[in-house]
């Protein structure tokens, strides 16, 4: 009983920051359940058999919220249910460790390109409203579906900084879409999981301690994310990334850095971090009327665009 209320506590935690930061859950949860000896094609379907719940109820919030761009949602998430399966199904057996450091890398720059934008900038004045392409969300899908499902975690972490480094979509609509579309990446992975390993090794009483957790915290997380400034967001989410793609290059065996120094540099983000959350929530009170002109032009712009494509 008591490992059951911990795994709830977990689910909890990690669907108030997923939903309100649009990553981590996948990794939290999967990262528990390794540390107590769960096998890791197990792991990776007792949280995706939990996310199908807890991204359902996130969605669901999310919509209720206005956090959500449907046209996004089907974009990236129906290519990323094709990449989880495939991850799932024919590749479950393959180890992404060697892969893990080149992607942090990759993750840490578009991190850093995040937090540097919205802590300096604020919300980007060029091309928020204008439509994100099939062309780049097909393909981003894919790739984030795929480390989904082998990796245990990866849809958020690999989905909203590149949304969110394309400009085209403020932070809240970014995370309560990518939120969204998880839920057909969780169907998906467990589909192909449930093929390729069977039921054998799924624990049902930690999907459901999981889930339970999960779905509390996940209406709590959605008005999150509609009521905290989108330029404070950006450089949330953007330390966020930093800071969890950092830990892995620093634990890679790249790098392999010894704790004392893995420690000194988790000091230095934090207080960067805290830094840029600082000027941020200065700059947008200076600026706030400014941020909120630019989001009511994004919404009508949109909005003019949706009307010229109904048939007359």
């Amino acid at each position: 009983m008591r490992k059951l209320i911990l795994l709830a506590l977990v689910g909890l935690g990690a669907q108030l920051v997923d939903g309100s930061l649009g990553m981590a859950y996948g990794v939290t949860s999967t990262t528990l359940l390794l540390a107590i000896g769960t096998n890791p094609a197990a792991a990776s379907a007792t949280v995706h058999l939990a996310e199908i719940g807890t991204t359902l109820v996130s969605g669901v919030s999310h919509w209720r919220f206005g956090n959500v761009d449907w046209k996004v949602v089907l974009k990236i998430g129906v290519p990323g249910a094709i990449g989880a399966f495939a991850g799932a199904t024919f590749l479950s057996g393959l180890s992404t460790e060697t892969a893990a450091p080149l992607m942090a890398v990759i993750l840490l720059v578009l991190g850093l390109y995040v937090l540097i934008r919205f802590t300096t900038q604020g919300l980007p004045k060029g091309h928020l409203g204008k439509p994100l392409r099939k062309r780049f969300l097909a393909p981003l899908g894919l790739v984030a579906g795929f480390v989904d499902s082998t990796g245990g975690g990866g849809w958020g972490p690999v989905g909203t900084p590149a949304i969110l480094a394309s400009g085209r979509l403020e932070p809240r609509k970014t995370i309560g879409s990518i939120d969204t579309s998880e839920f057909l990446v969780a169907i998906a992975a467990s589909i192909g999981f449930i093929i390729g390993i069977g039921s054998e090794g799924v624990n049902f009483a930690w999907v459901a301690a999981l889930l339970a957790g999960g779905v509390i915290a996940a209406p709590i997380a959605a008005w999150l994310v509609r009521h905290i400034p989108p330029r404070v967001l950006g450089s949330a989410v953007g330390g966020v990334i930093i800071l969890t793609n950092t830990r892995t290059l620093l634990r890679s065996d790249w790098i392999d850095a010894p704790d004392a120094t893995r420690y000194s540099v988790y000091a230095v983000i934090y207080v960067v971090w805290a830094a840029a959350l600082a000027y941020s929530i200065s700059q947008y009170r200076k600026n706030a009327a400014e941020e909120k002109a630019i989001i009511a032009e994004a919404e009508a712009q949109q909005a003019r665009a949706e009307e010229e494509r109904q048939p007359a």
